[in-house]
């Protein structure tokens, strides 16, 4: 790893706050469940990203993402997904920013259960947070965005996975996971029986603990994890 594998220091943690409030200010309109992943374990503010899709993207929003300096756009949505509502070309193509689409299902199809449909996204996502890891550990490579159609599912298990590596707790684990909740307005519980689209439905932390122990009961470990994944062993903190 490079510097993101460095505990922060105070000072550090104090500019990521600082961060947070321009942030906070400057969130891209038309851009769903966007945030900073960063500023837990050793993972610094700044350097990751996630959000729901940047199809919605308006001239102004895409000049907020570039003011980011934003260098690498993982995609994790389907074929069909992203063949029907691409991200925004001009956020895509600007700059020096370089888009890659490692999707977690390349159809869209997925249990429709969410205790079925998580530790089946821990099975497929490896591909997915092995790039994230390895932009983020080049040169060049971030700061990296996440996203996949509403951010907060198959984004949230890539991001799990990427904080988890970095040394946060499962506790800011969850913290950042149960926000897409608030960030969607999904607070409330389907009505019993109500037909409810997959997008519409909250996270709970038993979704994303089915997914993180189906790594564990696994792999071992997220580190080995990845590594069965592809991902080389000096991309691992030491």
């Amino acid at each position: 790893m490079t510097s993101i594998d460095e505990p922060m220091t105070e000072a550090e943690r104090e500019r990521g706050q600082d961060r947070d409030r321009d942030l906070e200010r400057d969130v891209p309109v038309g851009v769903r469940n966007f945030r900073d992943a960063g500023g837990v374990g050793t993972l610094p503010r700044g350097v990751l990203f996630r959000s729901a899709a940047l199809h919605g993207l308006v001239p102004e929003s895409a000049e907020a993402l570039r003011r980011l300096g934003l260098r690498t756009i993982v995609d994790l949505r389907s074929d069909p997904e992203v063949a029907e509502r691409p991200d925004a070309a001009d956020v895509v193509r600007a700059g020096r920013t370089r888009y890659l689409h490692v999707p977690v299902f390349e159809e869209r199809r997925w249990p429709a259960d969410q205790t079925e449909l998580y530790p089946l996204m821990a099975e497929r996502a490896g591909r997915a947070a092995v790039a994230v890891v390895r932009r983020l550990s080049a040169d060049d490579g971030a700061p990296v965005l996440v996203h996949c159609a509403s951010g907060k599912d198959r984004t949230g298990v890539v991001v799990a996975v990427v904080q988890t590596l970095l040394g946060a707790s499962e506790e800011e684990v969850l913290q950042d996971f149960l926000r897409s909740n608030t960030e969607l307005g999904l607070t409330g519980s389907p009505a019993a029986g109500a037909a409810v689209a997959h997008g519409s439905l909250p996270v709970r932390a038993t979704h994303l603990r089915r997914a993180m122990l189906w790594i564990r009961s696994h792999h071992g470990s997220v580190s080995d994890y990845l590594l069965a994944h592809g991902a080389r062993s000096d991309f691992m903190p030491g």
